[in-house]
């Protein structure tokens, strides 16, 4: 399962988010719902580096991306997580199964 954990400070601005895991709705290498995790986090992390001039720190490894604005970030920072959370939200809705659970996604929010 990709377990996807939003950063949230306690005015609702992001402060980053935690992303780890793999679906399991495919196999390696071949797995639509790994990439379409992988593309909109990895968009934003470049969105962000590319288009504004908040500085993001993240770290990369193997089904593992951990990310985190300053508190200082922008607006356009918050509005890039918000597109990011309205595409993760949509496949989370997308694969939920009939009796309303998702086996190959979880979102969740954690104050900081």
């Amino acid at each position: 399962m990709i377990t996807v954990k939003v950063f949230v400070d306690s005015n609702g601005r992001y402060r980053g988010f935690h992303v780890e895991g793999h679906s399991g709705y495919g196999a390696y290498g071949e797995d639509i719902l790994c990439a379409a995790v992988s593309v909109l986090t990895q968009n934003t992390v470049n969105s962000i580096e590319a288009l504004t001039e908040d500085s993001m720190t993240c770290s990369v490894s193997d089904g593992c991306l951990d990310c985190r604005l300053p508190e200082s970030a922008g607006k356009e920072s918050q509005l890039l997580m918000n597109a990011m959370m309205l595409g993760l939200e949509s496949i989370e809705e997308s694969y939920r199964t009939e009796e309303k659970e998702n086996q190959y996604i979880s979102i969740s929010t954690e104050e900081v």
